[in-house]
């Protein structure tokens, strides 16, 4: 028989860490702590296979899983001695969600259920505490009619602020036991208005409700953002935990708080976090009210305070990872509620893994598996160029690290359309953020928020995001309908509007007015010796795609071994070059064609001797021009009048060449090798031009060996006939200038057919790359410029899980390469093969590049060490 419900407490449970896709992590964590001796509520999980049946049957429990459920209350009555609906003992539970994979603040929490007319009563006489009471059943009503009855916070917020201003009070916790009382009549008759029903009074029905609702939110839209944006499958489910209540809001011998093991935006080893007395958990994660940082607790209740850094210490060192942890305070009793690994920055996940492998909690192949190769990004961004002078407008907590400059927006809705449609770079600015602004935090280029601390929702996913952020600045006033905010300085009150700039430095908690320079990032020695361990256990090579010295040079500085792809085209589009390359595609004969090429020649030549002396003998892979003509011509009347003047042909002239270089579908027209059998005067310049400049080097003592890469290859005579361009190219430099020089000749594998005949082109080309953007585009036959249209609905249909264009469609396209690579070496079992397009930079398409065999991965200069990083988790991940 099927088993849904597994127990937890009195030392004992069901489950344990390693059923995190049976159990969910909540659960998973929740059984291995109470099997640990760690004071854990009593409860039970309800697995994820019930929530993946609940959907499979249309909303419905499967059979036998509500008899599980009532058994395992009577258990949990009889571990917390107490009665589920009892009017004199009653047990009140909270309702979690907790899926395979950490997804903070997107899924939804009830708290206090069971409360009811007659319960509430019972609380009051147990605890002798009839103003905690009322806060509970109020704080259930509310969370209840938000996540079941799907009614809107601000209405409930709204009758509170209301009863706060009544009562002459600004704390929650100064309204008294009486107004609280009232306070829930009137929530309970908002429900009644909202919904035409009464609040649900029996406690069996709350449960079976809530319980739906958490199964139901698994699919709620800020869910599958937050799933999106994270690569995490759809298809996992979560799980339920029904656990036993206790509570951090009866009094001051109370409290609740979250934690960190260690600093998560740092990695410094030091008890980290922030507690609240007299609170539910809920009020520090949502940043309702501004926490106490956990050193006071100390303080206020050193003996929970010591238990709890004993348990902190077992659990870091049982979990050997960096752990998250809640916990609540009853009456000086301490319960831990959950731990988990804990979300870090990218500067905190290299150190702690560093530190670790120091401290033989890990080794260093676990090291180098701990750090999501992603995260790297954040490490390799500026930051706020310390000689800046800065107007600073208000100071936070420093929730996340890193720089931010960007214009103000106050909600997420017009953080997304501001970036995406009009191409703004924004800085989401409220009061604080909650699940619903997934979206607009990760549009935003940083996040500030006027309430909250460093465990807020806004702290934790922005850290998760890698986006910098500064929370709980109490200094700004925001305004919400008025879009602006305001700050009180000596020299009076500023007001922030919509659109104005502001810079944000989440290292040191400053808001600042306007735009600040950024300073490009240092990395420190954990980061070099992270990426050392990295390096001697990949096998692939990792270079970059670099058109000029400058991005050269950055490349080489991130660890790039080579450049994999330098796109000739971007050399033309400077202004002194983009005339001569224009009357090149003017002229109306070869003649005057090679006379506009001799223009670009020495500039051409000037180029490639930068990035060779840049990359100092490494390897470089030139690929020859590869757009269509007439993206060098001017668009517009305007554009046109002002070319037509300056190149001296009239506009009529000027327009019917641009209407003559037209195509349907210029991706599959007139470009790469097709202009050059078309044109062979366009390839023999910049063959050239690159052997000139290797010459000049190697007169110099600088030894290059160029690769030359021929594009959009698909016949074997496209390339016989180009290869002997470059060919004749390099015998008369090199006679020229009296040396020998070496040098290779090998193209792009972006169209299938050049795939599929892989055998025959080797027996031309002295290596292949895969040109995968190309690739993937003809091989689904999907435009990347138009893909953006339809492909929302291939997500949310499950016909795609992600987007082609990011990470290689590894059964389809990957067939490909396998098969390309595979006829390649048959013929040349020296095939030098490596991959340019975007997907160079992805680590599960590197993992890909690993397993098919490749010698090496090309991506952006700023990509690289993830790609160092990537190769090596793809040999760990091999032998595992």
């Amino acid at each position: 028989m099927k088993k849904y419900v597994y127990f937890f407490g009195n030392g004992k449970a069901e489950g344990a860490r390693d059923q995190r896709d049976l159990l969910g992590g909540k659960g998973a964590n929740l059984a291995e702590m109470t099997n640990l001796g760690v004071p854990v509520p009593p409860g039970f999980t309800i697995s994820t296979v019930a929530c993946k049946e609940f959907y499979a049957l249309g909303g419905k429990w499967p059979a036998g899983l509500l008899g599980e459920i009532e058994e395992n209350l009577k258990k949990l009555e009889e571990a917390a001695g107490k009665k589920f609906g009892s009017k004199e003992n009653p047990l009140l539970v909270s309702v979690r969600s907790g899926a395979a994979v950490s997804l903070p603040g997107m899924m939804d929490t009830i708290l206090n259920l069971g409360l009811n007319g007659r319960t509430v009563r019972g609380l009051i006489q147990k605890s002798g505490n009839a103003r905690f009471a009322y806060d509970a059943y109020r704080r259930f009503i509310q969370m209840f009619g938000n996540v079941v009855l799907e009614l809107e916070h601000h209405g409930f917020e709204h009758l509170l602020a209301e009863k706060k201003k009544k009562m002459k009070v600004t704390q929650d916790t100064e309204l008294s036991a009486e107004a609280l009382e009232a306070l829930v009549d009137e929530y309970k008759a908002a429900v009644k208005k909202r919904t035409k029903k009464d609040f649900p009074e029996d406690p069996a029905e709350q449960l079976r409700l809530a319980c739906n609702a958490v199964f139901k939110s698994w699919n709620n839209s800020r869910a599958i953002t937050y799933r999106n944006l994270s690569k995490i499958p759809h298809d996992l489910g979560t799980g339920v935990n029904v656990q036993a209540m206790v509570f951090g809001n009866m009094g001051q011998t109370s409290g609740t708080g979250v934690a960190f093991t260690r600093d998560p935006g740092t990695g410094e080893k030091k008890f980290f976090g922030e507690f609240l007395v007299n609170a539910q958990g809920e009020d520090v994660v949502a940043g309702i009210r501004t926490p106490q940082p956990i050193s006071q607790l100390k303080e206020v209740m050193p003996q929970a305070y010591a238990e709890l850094e004993k348990i902190y210490k077992k659990l870091e060192n049982h979990f050997r990872d960096m752990q998250d942890l809640e916990f609540t305070i009853e009456d000086r009793k301490l319960y831990l509620l959950q731990t988990r690994n804990g979300k870090r920055s990218a500067a905190a996940a290299v150190k702690i893994a560093c530190d670790m492998v120091k401290e033989s909690l890990i080794d260093k192949e676990e090291a180098l598996l701990r750090v999501a190769p992603e995260q790297l990004d954040q490490l390799l961004h500026p930051t706020i160029d310390p000689k800046a002078k800065l107007k600073i407008l208000a100071k936070g907590l420093p929730a996340s690290p890193g720089a931010a400059v960007g214009q103000v927006v106050f909600n997420a809705e017009d953080a997304i359309e501001w970036s995406e449609e009009k191409g703004k770079r924004v800085v989401l600015v409220r009061m604080e953020t909650s699940p619903e602004d997934v979206g607009g935090m990760a549009a935003a280029q940083g996040i500030l928020t006027a309430t909250g601390g460093m465990t807020s929702h806004a702290a934790v996913v922005a850290r998760g995001m890698g986006k910098c952020c500064i929370a709980g600045c109490g200094q700004i006033h925001i305004d919400t309908k008025g879009k602006y905010f305001t700050v009180k300085t000596a020299a009076g009150a500023v007001n922030v509007k919509e659109g104005d700039v502001i810079t944000l430095n989440g290292s040191t908690g400053e808001v600042i007015l306007g735009e600040v320079k950024l300073a490009t990032p240092r990395l420190d020695e954990n980061f070099e010796q992270f990426m050392r361990w990295a390096d001697a256990l990949r096998k692939l090579k990792v270079r970059t795609n670099a058109d000029t010295p400058e991005d050269s040079k950055i490349a080489r500085d991130f660890g790039a071994e080579g450049i994999g792809l330098c796109r000739t085209e971007h050399m033309f589009f400077g202004e002194n070059r983009l005339r001569a390359m224009r009357e090149m595609i003017l002229a109306d004969n070869e003649a005057d064609r090679v006379k506009a090429l001799k223009k670009l020649e020495p500039l051409q030549k000037g180029d490639f001797k930068g990035i060779f002396k840049a990359m100092a003998g490494l390897p470089v892979t030139i690929r020859l021009l590869d757009p269509p003509l007439h993206e060098f011509l001017p668009k517009g009347e305007k554009e046109m009048k002002k070319v037509a003047a300056d190149l001296k042909i009239s506009v009529k002239d000027l327009a019917k060449k641009v209407e003559s270089l037209h195509e349907v579908n210029p991706m599959l027209g007139h470009r790469g090798c097709r202009l050059a059998v078309t044109y062979p005067e366009i390839y023999r310049m910049q063959a050239e031009a690159i052997f000139e400049a290797v010459c000049e080097l190697a007169k110099e003592g600088l030894k290059v060996v160029p690769e030359v890469m021929i594009p959009i290859v698909g016949i074997l005579g496209e390339l016989t006939f180009t290869k002997g361009d470059v060919i004749r190219a390099a015998e008369a430099v090199m006679k020229k200038h009296k040396m020998k020089i070496e040098y290779l000749v090998g193209t792009m594998i972006e169209i299938p057919r050049a795939a599929l005949l892989a055998d025959q082109i080797a027996g031309e080309a002295e290596f292949f790359s895969f040109g995968t953007n190309d690739l993937t585009q003809m091989t689904f036959g999907f435009s990347r410029d138009d893909i953006s249209k339809f492909l929302p609905f291939y997500f949310e249909r499950q016909i795609l899980k992600v987007d082609p264009f990011v990470s290689l469609d590894q059964s389809g396209v990957g067939q490909l390469i396998e098969m390309a690579v595979a006829k390649g070496r048959a013929v040349k079992p020296d095939l030098k093969v490596g991959i340019c397009g975007e997907h160079g930079g992805d680590p599960s398409s590197i993992e890909f590049c690993h397993r098919a065999g490749l010698d090496y991965v090309s991506c952006s200069p700023f990509r690289v060490p993830i790609a160092r990083l990537s190769a090596a988790q793809a040999v760990l991940k091999s032998k595992r």
